[in-house]
């Protein structure tokens, strides 16, 4: 398979100032968006952006947009069983503390 490329999608890419940006010659120079090898062993976020901040621009010029793709109109809930233990510390026996264990479970008597 030949190698594929795509241009970054962030929104002020081709505004940063960077070396590896610059195009043309002299004269007639510019700031061109980064093209990045799309890559055949993940498939998320990182195979259209150059960095996280070319993404946080995107994301947030374009919110709205991909909320409405999958709207969130009930929270999320994962069933938990929550334990809390005496632990003596390691560094000063004379010390306990409690600590809480929070472990997720497959599901929950909820008394119904």
């Amino acid at each position: 398979m030949a190698d594929e490329y795509v241009y970054c999608h962030g929104t002020n890419c081709h505004k940063k100032h960077t070396q590896d940006r610059i195009r043309g010659v002299k004269g007639s120079k510019v700031l061109r968006t980064k093209k990045i090898k799309m890559s055949n062993y993940y498939n998320n976020m990182y195979q259209y952006f150059c960095s996280q901040g070319c993404y946080d621009d995107f994301a947030n010029a374009n919110i709205q947009q991909i909320i409405a793709i999958a709207p969130r109109t009930e929270p999320l809930e994962t069933p938990i069983e929550v334990t809390k233990e005496t632990v003596t510390s390691h560094w000063n026996p004379n010390y306990t503390y409690v600590e809480t264990r929070i472990t997720e479970c497959d599901n929950i008597d909820n008394g119904s």
